[in-house]
């Protein structure tokens, strides 16, 4: 109930981008907004269409539904419903609500006089996404290019793309979005175990202060770098994790065609060693 009376305090008036007052209301502690209208009616369009999807289908498995692009020859042209044009208006719904949903979180930071760091955030997802399922896609010229909508069918497209350029371990953005991801759940498992163990003290002991935190990892590493630099760094990191992501597939098959290991030719054959006996031009 405290926490329902000081949010009060802050559903004002205003901040909104589009619709004015019209759309300037909640839905019980949800504030709405234009876009909030505008990411419901893409949500739930893009959720009709692929339970019509698999009703055209001969399985109502979860684990088996899948929603296809159009073949490689359509080409960049709009496919018939069953071949490939749900894919594709299932697209648009989900980039028109997730782009929705970022608007709507900055409206609320405008409501809130705070900084737009959450929907930045958030941009960085959608643009891995839409990276996928358009950027990739259209500089290859086929929507065919795009990963299927289904559990089983986005596991089997990811291994395949994999396998088609030798080893994805090899592409170079890979292996620096990989690392980004895991230092990325590093630095927040380490934070919110460090966290949980100052607020959380045994029974009948005060709960801990920011200084015994600093001070942790000032005696556990010999560096803390402070409570709201940690959260600094885990968005440095995430967006990181994103945009790298985004990277390794895009330039897969728009700027390199051969086997990622391939790439790393340039290094044997730098001019350090590349004459030495039992080299690779020795």
């Amino acid at each position: 109930m405290a926490l329902l009376s000081f949010e009060k305090k802050y559903r004002v008036r205003g901040g909104t981008l589009i619709g004015g007052d019209l759309f300037d209301f909640w839905f019980g502690p949800f504030y709405v907004g234009f876009f909030g209208v505008t990411g419901a009616f893409f949500a739930l369009l893009g959720t009709v269409l692929i339970f019509y999807g698999a009703s055209l289908g001969d399985t109502w498995n979860p684990w088996l539904i899948s929603i296809e692009p159009p073949e490689l020859e359509v080409g960049l042209g709009m496919a018939p419903l069953a071949e490939g044009g749900l894919w594709q208006i299932i697209t648009i719904c989900a980039i028109g609500a997730f782009v929705s949903w970022a608007m709507r979180e900055v409206e609320i930071c405008r409501k809130l006089g705070m900084g737009y760091h959450v929907p930045v955030a958030f941009g960085m997802a959608i643009l891995a996404y839409v990276t996928l399922v358009v950027i990739r896609p259209v500089l290859m010229g086929a929507w065919g290019h795009g990963f299927p909508y289904g559990i089983f069918s986005h596991l089997d497209w990811v291994n395949n793309v994999g396998y088609a350029y030798g080893n994805f371990h090899y592409n170079p953005a890979h292996m620096i979005a990989i690392t980004f991801f895991f230092t990325t759940t590093l630095a927040l498992a380490l934070h919110g175990s460090l966290i949980l163990s100052a607020a959380n003290p045994e029974k009948g002991e005060q709960m801990l202060s920011p200084d015994h935190e600093d001070t942790f990892f000032r005696d556990f590493i010999g560096y803390s770098i402070g409570p709201l630099g940690i959260h600094r760094l885990g968005l440095l990191l995430a967006l990181n994790a994103g945009f790298w992501s985004a990277v390794c597939i895009v330039i897969s098959g728009t700027i390199w065609f051969d086997a990622w290991s391939e790439w790393w030719y340039w290094y044997v054959e730098l001019p350090f060693w590349a004459d030495i006996e039992g080299g690779v031009n020795g």
